[in-house]
């Protein structure tokens, strides 16, 4: 099931839920955890939501530092289309990213996952952004349909914004295209057994921290929607809610830009021009100062 969300549901329905996970609660009695553990996790919990229901949006620091994302890499080439992998696509409009931030925002440190064709490992690509204290982790990629470069009417295209989500079951195949990354790297299920809902306690305390940033990651993926669809002429699936693990670890707000349909040969050709990257990075630089405008005290 895909998440659809806007600032203004999130909020009606942030009035109507629980400080604390109860349905995890009942699954760890289930599991037979001990009292004493339960009893922490709740009080974490319940102290963490209100401290969080005490702040405002715009958090006491100035905006500073973003790391730009550029999906794939090296081995891992992503999706494709007729002629070009997103890999390429993608570290196209990230390095167009950087050089016009560099230019339009003043005092911005922008700082890459990746600036030349090579892999690295999703859990080091929100450890950048986790080390450098990063204000703001965009993800750069390209989607693709099921029906992969076959020629059909009415493809689909058009941008779709992504933020993480709290819920994992049931998703679609954006998330698990992102996701399916992991298994190239060695010792995988070592470095990424947090990310299973097997201990209950992980989930909660994940779900907590990740709710200090969900709802500015909301607000930035919808200032990039309106970039892409008011400014830009673009069509656009919205916000969306996914588990997708490059956006899971990071410390800080961040969202995915599926930045179109690379398996499209109209949407091809637009991601690999230059004015189609261009436009693309025009996009993101621009919701990047409205959403500093926005958050930031000074």
């Amino acid at each position: 099931m895909v998440y659809a969300l806007s600032a203004t549901k999130h909020q009606k329905k942030n009035k109507l839920k629980k400080f604390i996970d109860f349905h995890a609660l009942y699954h760890m009695l289930s599991i037979k955890i001990k009292l004493p553990t339960i009893i922490f996790i709740a009080f974490f919990t319940l102290s963490f939501h209100l401290c969080i229901a005490q702040q405002d949006v715009k958090p006491n620091f100035i905006f500073k530092t973003i790391v730009i994302d550029a999906g794939h890499g090296g081995k891992d080439p992503g999706a494709h289309g007729d002629y070009s992998f997103e890999k390429n696509v993608t570290l196209a409009i990230a390095l167009k990213v950087q050089a016009l931030a560099k230019k339009k925002i003043v005092h911005i440190k922008t700082i890459m996952t990746r600036s030349t064709d090579e892999f690295i490992e999703l859990n080091q690509r929100s450890e950048i952004a986790n080390k450098n204290y990063a204000n703001l982790f965009i993800s750069i990629h390209c989607n693709s349909s099921p029906e992969g470069t076959k020629k059909i009417a009415n493809k689909e295209k058009g941008v779709l914004l992504l933020v993480y989500g709290y819920h994992r079951k049931e998703e679609q195949m954006e998330a698990l295209r992102e996701n399916a990354s992991i298994y190239i790297e060695k010792d995988y299920q070592a470095k990424y057994a947090g990310y299973t809902e097997n201990d209950p306690s992980n989930l909660i305390i994940l779900n907590t921290m990740m709710a200090k940033y969900r709802k500015q990651s909301i607000l930035f993926g919808e200032l990039l929607n309106q970039q892409f669809t008011d400014n830009n002429g673009r069509g656009s699936r919205g916000v969306k809610e996914q588990g997708v693990l490059v956006l899971a670890h990071s410390g800080m707000p961040a969202v995915l830009i599926e930045t179109g349909y690379i398996n499209n040969p109209d949407e091809e050709k637009y991601l690999n021009s230059e004015d189609g990257q261009n436009e693309i990075a025009a996009s993101i630089v621009n919701a990047i100062i409205a959403y500093r405008d926005k958050i930031s005290t000074k």
